[in-house]
């Protein structure tokens, strides 16, 4: 074993708090795990929240790179996963209020991760009600896609939920509900 295979098998292995602590010793290197280890997750909650890949592919990016020059700002070190993940949530709920203040409507188009997944001989009934479902997922307010999000596609536990979103169990709880019933109305109307 070869010793840059040797210190990426122990970069993978690191918890945050001690990878956090490498890149504050000026191991800039090593924030690379870090953002190995969160960039399909906050791609992925941005996807769910903004609807276009390429605008959360640049929301993220822009997070880990702002996460990275304020890396002084982190309390603990050991909930980079939690502190990054509010500040990528942060950048797409203001990059959503800047779409609704320029009057652009979110509805115009559903999500790419919810629409794109089936292929073109996909069941048309199928397709219509992804669109649908991407559609009232849009209406949703930031908390409740956000929460449902986590929830349904990232399949998180409540607790992993709270860590991220800095909200108590019973509060995502509630949040996650609306969610279902808000989807569950707008559907009854399309549908």
């Amino acid at each position: 074993m070869t010793a840059v295979t040797r210190q990426r098998d122990t970069a993978e292995e690191a918890t945050d708090a001690e990878v956090v602590g490498r890149v504050r010793r000026g191991d800039t290197d090593a924030y690379r795990t870090l953002v190995a280890r969160y960039q399909d997750v906050l791609y992925r909650q941005a996807l769910g929240m903004v609807g276009e890949a390429d605008v959360a592919a640049d929301l993220v990016q822009a997070t880990l790179v702002n996460a990275y020059t304020q890396l002084d700002r982190l309390r603990d070190d050991s909930n980079y996963g939690g502190w990054v993940y509010r500040m990528c949530q942060n950048r797409c709920r203001d990059h959503l209020k800047s779409v609704r203040r320029r009057d652009v409507s979110l509805d115009e188009s559903p999500p790419a991760a919810l629409a794109s997944p089936f292929a073109a001989d996909a069941p048309m009934e199928r397709r219509e009600l992804r669109r649908a479902l991407g559609a009232a997922l849009q209406q949703l307010n930031d908390e409740h896609r956000e929460a449902f999000i986590l929830k349904h596609v990232e399949e998180r536990s409540y607790d992993e939920m709270a860590t991220l979103l800095g909200a108590s169990v019973p509060a995502l709880k509630m949040r996650v509900h609306r969610a279902r019933e808000a989807l569950r109305c707008a559907l009854e109307e399309v549908l």
